[in-house]
C-alpha cells in the first residue's frame, strides 16, 4: 500500500511492485491527461512532477518520467499532474502562457511540456524567496530538453516560458503541503524501502533474488520494453548513508570526498561545478531534466553499460568504491569493477554504497568530451574522459578513458604509455593514436560502425593535444581551433 498526495488529496492505494506512475495514474485512478509516448523516459509526454519535502520541512518539485517511474516511489510524496493545475477557470501560468503563445497543436505532448514549464515556475518561485534568478536560456534548455513535440515546433513553447511570469499567478494552497506522514510498510512487502544502511543489508540477505531500484531510468525499461514483471523490489533510494557526500582522506593520504550511491545527478551537478567543471558539464548532457532528477551515480555505475556516460571520467579520475554487503564492507578501485559486458565485481547481496572523488589537483586536468546524434537527451555514441599533468613540459600520470569503444567502460593503457613522459608533441600524440588500435577493438551497432568508433576516438585524441597547445599558447589558430572544438 501507498500514501500519497494527488493534487492535494490524499490517496491510499494497493500497487504491485511493477506499477509505475503512468499506470497507476491512467488505469486505477482514472486521470488520463498524462500521456504515454515512448514508454522508456525519452519523449516527456508523461511528464509529472513529484513533490519532496526538505531536511527544513520546505517542499520542492522535480519533474519525472511517469513511465519509467515505480508508482511505490510516491510513498510520502506529493505527486502533480496536468489536472491539478488550474484554480477552476484561472489558469495556471504555465497553461495560460502556452495558450497565449500557440504552444500547442495536436496536444498530445502539451501536458508533459506544461508540467515541465511548471516544475521550472516552481522552482522560480523558490529562488524568489532568496535570491531571483533569471531565466537563462542554458535554465530554459535543461527544464524543456526532455519534451519532444513532433508539429508545433519549439520557438511558441520557448516564448511560453519566458512569458510565464506575466500571468496571473495560481498557487493552490497544497503546493506547499507536504504528503500525510505515511504508515510504515510490512517488513516482507515485496516493494522495500530501507531507511538505513542495515536495513538494506539485511534485507539483500534476506532476499538475494529482489532487484534493487534506485531511479528506475534503465531498470524500467524491462518492464516497458521487455514486459518482464517484478515479484519483488529494494528501493535504496530512501536510504541515509546512500545519500550523503562526505569529506574523506584514504589511506594512501589522498583527499577527497565518499558521494552516496544515491545521490542523483541534479544533486550532483551544482556539487561538480565547483570541482570538476568538465564532469559537471558533461551531465548538462546526460539525459534530460527527467532523467537527472532521478538517474543515480551508482545505478549508473552498477548498470555496468559500455556507453554509460559517468564511468569514463570516474576511470580517468582515479574513482573508487565503497561496497557493502552481508558478508562486510571494501573498497575497489573502480578500474577492477567492470568485468565483462553488463558484468562486474560484486559480490552477491552487495551494493555500491559510496563512490570516492579525489580533491581536485590545481596541476592535473580534466577533459571530457561526448560524441552523441543530439546534443540533449541522447546515448552516447563515443565519449572520452582525459586526466594528465604537465611537470616541465612533460606529461605525467595520464589516465584516457573510453566509453563506446569496448565490452565496458575501459581506459586505453596502450595509449597512455605512448604519452606518458613526453611532451604533448604532434608525434607523440600520433603514437598515442595508433595504440588506440591494441587498447580497443569496437563493435558496429545503430550508432557507429566500429570504424566511425575508432576514428572517432583517435579524433578526440587530435582534439586533446589542440587544446593543450591552445591553453599553452595565445596564437590566434589554436584559439580559434579550440573555439570549433566547444
Amino acid at each position: 500500500m501507498i500514501d500519497f498526495l494527488l493534487n492535494g488529496q490524499p490517496r491510499h492505494c494497493e500497487v504491485t511492485p511493477d506499477t509505475s506512475v503512468l499506470e497507476l495514474l491512467r488505469e486505477t485512478l482514472g486521470q488520463t491527461g498524462t500521456k504515454e509516448g515512448c514508454a522508456s523516459g525519452d519523449c516527456g509526454a508523461c511528464t509529472v512532477a513529484i513533490g519532496e519535502t526538505d531536511a527544513d520541512g520546505r517542499l520542492h518539485y522535480h519533474s519525472a518520467n511517469a513511465c519509467i517511474t515505480p508508482a511505490h516511489q510516491l510513498h510520502g510524496r506529493h505527486l502533480v499532474t496536468v489536472e491539478g493545475l488550474a484554480d477552476r477557470d484561472t489558469l495556471h501560468p504555465a497553461q495560460a502562457a502556452m495558450v497565449a503563445c500557440h504552444g500547442s497543436q495536436c496536444g498530445f505532448c502539451t501536458p508533459g511540456i506544461v508540467m515541465s514549464l511548471f516544475t521550472l515556475h516552481e522552482a522560480q518561485r523558490g529562488d524568489e524567496r532568496q535570491l531571483p534568478t533569471p531565466l537563462t536560456p542554458q535554465r530554459l534548455e535543461a527544464a524543456l530538453g526532455g519534451n519532444l513535440c513532433r508539429c508545433t515546433g519549439y520557438r511558441p513553447i520557448r516564448d511560453a516560458a519566458l512569458t510565464m511570469s506575466e500571468h496571473p499567478d495560481v498557487q493552490h494552497q497544497w503546493l506547499d503541503a507536504a504528503a500525510p506522514k505515511p504508515t510504515a510498510p510490512a517488513p516482507d512487502a515485496p516493494f522495500a524501502q530501507p531507511k538505513t544502511l542495515a536495513e538494506l543489508v539485511e534485507l539483500r540477505r534476506r532476499h538475494p533474488e529482489a532487484r534493487l531500484v534506485a531511479g528506475a531510468t534503465d531498470l524500467w525499461l524491462e518492464v516497458t520494453q521487455r514486459l518482464e514483471r517484478f515479484e519483488r523490489l529494494i528501493d535504496v533510494t530512501r536510504v541515509t548513508e546512500l545519500n550523503r557526500i562526505e569529506v574523506t582522506t584514504l589511506d594512501d593520504g589522498r583527499e577527497g570526498w565518499w558521494i552516496g550511491g544515491a545521490v542523483t545527478y541534479s544533486r550532483l551537478e551544482p556539487w561538480l561545478e565547483a570541482q570538476y567543471e568538465p564532469f559537471a558539464h558533461l551531465l548538462h548532457r546526460l539525459g534530460s531534466a527527467q532523467i537527472r532528477n532521478r538517474g543515480t551515480l551508482g545505478g549508473n555505475i552498477a548498470n555496468a553499460s559500455p556507453i554509460g556516460d559517468t564511468p569514463p571520467v570516474l576511470l580517468a579520475l582515479g574513482a573508487r568504491l565503497w561496497l557493502t554487503g552481508p558478508d562486510g564492507e571494501r573498497e575497489l578501485p573502480l578500474d577492477d569493477f567492470f568485468v565483462d559486458y553488463k558484468q562486474t565485481a560484486l559480490r552477491k547481496g552487495e551494493t555500491i554504497r559510496a563512490v570516492f572523488l579525489p580533491r581536485p589537483d590545481t596541476e592535473r586536468t580534466l577533459k571530457v568530451w561526448k560524441l552523441s546524434k543530439r546534443r540533449e537527451d541522447d546515448i552516447s555514441a563515443v565519449l572520452g574522459a582525459f586526466a594528465w599533468t604537465l611537470d616541465d613540459g612533460v606529461l605525467r600520470d595520464v589516465r584516457l578513458a573510453f566509453g563506446g569503444m569496448a565490452a565496458i567502460p575501459k581506459r586505453a593503457h596502450a595509449a597512455e604509455a605512448a604519452l606518458e613522459g613526453q611532451p604533448p608533441t604532434p608525434a607523440a600524440f600520433q603514437a598515442a593514436r595508433l595504440a588506440l588500435g591494441d587498447d580497443y577493438q569496437p563493435m558496429s551497432d545503430v550508432r557507429g560502425s566500429a570504424h566511425y568508433r575508432q576514428l572517432s576516438a583517435a579524433n578526440l585524441l587530435e582534439r586533446l593535444r589542440l587544446v593543450m597547445a591552445q591553453e599553452t599558447t595565445d596564437s590566434p589558430r589554436e584559439v580559434m581551433l579550440h573555439a570549433y572544438a566547444h
